[in-house]
Formats: C-alpha cells, structure tokens, sequence
C-alpha cells in the first residue's frame, strides 16, 4: 500500500474512533471535548510514527556496506 492510501486509513480510523467515543462515552460537554482531544491526538501521533519510519525507508541515513569483489 502506499503512503496515501494508509493515511487515508488513518483519517478514517480517526473519524470511526471519534465516533464511537462521541456516542458510547457521552458524559457531558466537557468530557466529551477531553476525549475527542485524546482520541485525536492518539491517531495523529500513530498517523505522525508511521509516516516517520515509512519516510526514513526512502532514503536511509546510513549506506548499507556491501562486501563484493
């Protein structure tokens, strides 16, 4: 899968989790603001170490050493 098609699984995944959190822990307005903050932060961090390790594949820091002849 490419990098696009994941974070538009992503971004789903967020909006389902947001969902959910909105209609099976609905406490009050102000709890209901904490966990849709947690949510979200939750799925962009997750969203932001995927992106990160997919990136660093492209171009590595450090040069695999062959030893050929």
């Amino acid at each position: 899968m490419g990098f696009w098609a994941t974070t538009l699984i992503f971004v789903l995944a967020g909006v389902a989790a947001s969902l959910f959190t909105l209609l099976c822990c609905n406490r009050g307005p102000s709890t209901n603001l904490f966990h849709l903050t947690l949510v979200t932060t939750a799925v962009i961090c997750c969203w932001m170490m995927y992106a990160i390790v997919y990136l660093a594949q492209m171009k590595p820091l450090i040069d695999p050493i062959l030893s050929g002849e």
